[in-house]
């Protein structure tokens, strides 16, 4: 079975370039926050930054030859990867060393990448107008995890920042943000061709099997989770975290 996406030959050039400006946004902030946590003599930026490169270039190869959009395939191999991504992030806190690397990361940085889901929402919405995705995926729907982005300088500022600091209040922003992403994410799941319901969702959600758009179930929602993780980690588990802005 292949869905073919005509609509996305149509889509403008803009509204690509406009989200792979937010990949790069996104990875251009994790490795600002990575080289801050692993000092001048630290190799942590330099490993983390590189397997980040080689994912996308791995996935970017990949989603060009077609490679997800066999939907017959099962497990699904979007599913399939983005699992491996996730367990990749899970197992960054299994070891003390990463742990502690992690620890070392601005919460300041993790806290303002969250800014790119305002450009992704406003993405996902000129898609919905191209007929690439239901309406239920963009703020127009049900999707509200613009307001994530909206807020993320505030928190950054206010919450976590160097004019005031509130743990508690971080920890709430970080729960109900992060149930913003996990209400589109679950969406964006039951919307793709695998559990697709015409009497729920108006058009199947293909264009995350497509490049760039691949991207962002595979790179930009992982990163967004990660910074929900290591901002937890930090808020809950270090006492008193490095104060580097």
């Amino acid at each position: 079975m292949l869905y073919p996406l005509e609509p996305l030959d149509n889509i403008p050039t803009y509204v690509s370039l406009t989200f792979l400006a937010c990949v790069i946004t996104c990875f251009g902030f994790l490795y600002y926050a990575a080289t801050r946590a692993g000092g001048e003599k630290g190799n942590g930026a330099v490993i983390m930054t590189t397997f980040i490169a080689l994912w996308i270039f791995i996935v970017t190869i990949l989603s060009l030859n077609g490679f997800y959009q066999d939907y017959d395939f099962m497990p699904p191999k979007l599913f399939l990867f983005l699992g491996i991504m996730i367990i990749c992030i899970a197992g960054l806190f299994i070891y003390p060393k990463t742990r502690e690397f992690i620890g070392q990361m601005p919460i300041t940085t993790l806290t303002y990448l969250h800014i790119v889901r305002v450009p992704v929402e406003i993405v996902l919405w000129w898609l919905f107008i191209n007929g690439a995705v239901a309406e239920s995926m963009t703020f127009q729907g049900v999707n509200f995890d613009i307001l994530s982005g909206i807020s993320a300088p505030f928190a950054g500022l206010f919450l976590v920042g160097m004019k005031s600091k509130s743990k508690l209040a971080a920890i709430i922003w970080n729960l109900m943000t992060l149930g913003l992403l996990v209400n589109i994410v679950a969406r964006a799941i039951q919307a793709t061709p695998y559990f697709f319901d015409p009497a729920i969702y108006d058009q199947p959600n293909v264009a995350v099997f497509y490049f760039p758009y691949v991207l962002l179930p595979l790179f930009v929602v992982p990163v967004v989770f990660f910074c929900h993780i290591a901002s937890f980690y930090q808020l809950i588990f270090i006492k008193e975290p490095e104060e580097d802005y």
